[in-house]
């Protein structure tokens, strides 16, 4: 982190200072050096504000698949990886939601919320540019990890949703490269869940199953190392479903419990 900050500060041109940091959201690679950043170059922090809510430690809701390098002991479990992504330290200096202006000499930044990686994402636009830094919420090579219960499938979609009504020509993520084409890529990444979706009712159509059930047949092509993190994102998929009234479970929607379509 020592490296990071230090390279930020000296990337500044003669003369140049950092008078604000904007955060998008609170995972552990993106907010935590903020405090450390601060004290260098005295700028307060603008975000959403602190993390949201994080998985239960269940020992009973973990799944199990039944195959030794998918349930390796070394493996993460379920929400593990989520909770130890989660930054709960971070606070803003400054809380700023959808459509505030974060603005500088020569610069103008809009907060746009895009909930669904995180329930406090933020993407900020950059005005005279016609440019948005979009975080985790679109990158340059992958469609972003939802992870309930503060990931949410259907919020992610309506947050995609929300790019298609803006005239922006270039994205900027955290991860990949630019996005010179922004509208045909988020309708890729719209597309890739409306499939996976149809995937998840396709299947149930067939009758009850389990998420320990549905991922080795959803992803039978994907290595069984990545079949958690394809849980996790199995588990938004249904949980938004179960919201729209077309899947149901027998109790609570947990991890492990069976699911069914709804007559």
């Amino acid at each position: 982190m020592d490296a990071h900050v230090g390279a930020i500060v000296a990337a500044l041109e003669p003369g140049e200072r950092i008078t604000k940091i904007v955060v998008t959201h609170t995972h552990s690679d993106h907010s935590p050096a903020t405090p450390a950043l601060a004290e260098r170059t005295d700028a307060p922090s603008w975000g959403y504000g602190p993390h949201g809510a994080l998985p239960d430690d269940d020992p009973d809701d973990r799944i199990v698949f039944g195959d030794e390098e998918a349930d390796r002991s070394d493996a993460p479990k379920d929400g593990d990886v989520l909770r130890e992504a989660a930054d709960t330290t971070f606070v803003p200096d400054t809380r700023i939601g959808h459509g505030d202006v974060v603005a500088g000499k020569g610069w103008t930044l809009e907060a746009i919320h895009t909930p669904g990686h995180t329930s406090n994402h933020l993407c900020f636009a950059l005005r005279e540019e016609r440019a948005v830094f979009t975080g985790d919420h679109v990158m340059g090579w992958s469609t972003s990890v939802i992870g309930p219960p503060d990931g949410e499938l259907g919020a992610y979609l309506d947050s995609l949703r929300l790019l298609l009504d803006r005239d922006d020509a270039v994205y900027w993520p955290t991860h990949g490269p630019p996005v010179t084409h922004p509208h045909a890529l988020v309708r890729a990444f719209l597309a890739h869940r409306q499939e996976r979706t149809q995937q998840v009712l396709d299947r149930l159509a067939k009758g009850p199953a389990t998420i320990a059930e549905l991922v080795p047949e959803m992803y039978a092509d994907v290595s069984k190392g990545l079949w958690r993190p394809a849980a996790a994102s199995t588990y938004a998929h249904l949980l938004m479903l179960v919201d729209e009234g077309k899947v149901a479970s027998a109790g609570p929607a947990k991890r492990t419990s069976e699911y069914h379509l709804v007559a």
